[in-house]
């Protein structure tokens, strides 16, 4: 069985962050968490685009701000949640 898309990007972030899924929510915003800070963030793109097998974009790196934005910015790459 595979995973879906949004346990895939679920993971990114636990793996990036070594965070517990219960903090995976509209709240999760860059800084937000000691975790999230701009090595973190070069770890959670990192971990995004090997899951997804892209490479993003330097404006869609920077746009990445959230939890919730970096779903819409995938949506780009075409991944659906």
């Amino acid at each position: 069985m595979s995973l879906s898309n949004l346990e895939k990007y679920n993971n990114a972030f636990q793996e990036a962050f070594g965070i517990d899924e219960s903090k995976l929510n509209a709240d999760l915003k860059y800084q937000s968490i000691p975790e999230w800070d701009s090595v973190g963030h070069m770890s959670l793109i990192a971990e995004l685009e090997d899951t997804f097998d892209i490479m993003m974009e330097t404006d869609d790196i920077i746009d990445l701000s959230s939890y919730e934005k970096g779903r819409e910015i995938l949506a780009k790459y075409g991944m659906e949640f």
